[in-house]
């Protein structure tokens, strides 16, 4: 993964982050692709066929196929539910937080205790939208004390090329959605 700089948003994803040893060495690319679990690489499969089912139902819309739009909508709700059942699987109660920002090339979360500069991580992102759920390692760039609470920022070391798209798309949507909010706040 190349050290790109994207930006961030002020969002709280549901995400798991487990500190690793001292001694940890990051999987060569194709172990980490091995490794990530089943449900992760299906969730992505699924954002990117959600994507193709998105242009496909803008085509028939414009032929008045409403009802196939409709049952394409319930049978991709269907779908949806039993990916977020197998991903709830994934979520381990003893590592979750809650994201303070996301990106696609770091992530931030507050942690009850300080985390040093340099620990590798390994972390899943649970995303609402794009539906999906990301796999990665990386590493603590910097761990900010603030009262109680450690503001600890983390850079990907290992993450898919196709996640980190997953990421992009997200921070754009949230992002998209911060600025309608402020325009129908102006507005009243």
């Amino acid at each position: 993964m190349t050290d790109q700089e994207f930006f961030s948003v002020h969002h709280a994803l549901t995400i798991n982050v487990q500190p690793l040893e001292d001694s940890f060495v990051l999987p060569s690319t194709e172990e980490f692709a091995r490794e990530i679990p089943a449900p992760f690489i299906v969730a992505s499969e699924f954002s990117q066929l959600d994507l193709l089912t998105d242009q496909a139902k803008s085509e028939m819309k414009s032929n008045d196929f409403r009802h196939v739009c409709q049952l394409l909508d319930t049978q991709n709700a269907k779908l949806n539910l039993i990916l977020s059942f197998l991903l709830s699987q994934e979520d381990s109660q003893a590592h979750r937080y809650r994201s303070y920002s996301f990106g696609a090339s770091q992530f931030a979360y507050y942690a009850p205790t300080e985390m040093s500069v340099g620990t590798k991580v390994r972390a899943k992102l649970f995303m609402e939208h794009p539906a999906a759920a990301i796999y990665c390692y990386g590493s603590v760039i910097s761990c900010d004390t603030q009262d109680t609470e450690h503001l600890v920022t983390v850079r990907y070391d290992l993450l898919r090329d196709v996640d980190q798209d997953l990421l992009i798309k997200a921070a754009l949507y949230q992002q998209q959605k911060l600025l309608r909010q402020r325009s129908l706040d102006r507005e009243k």
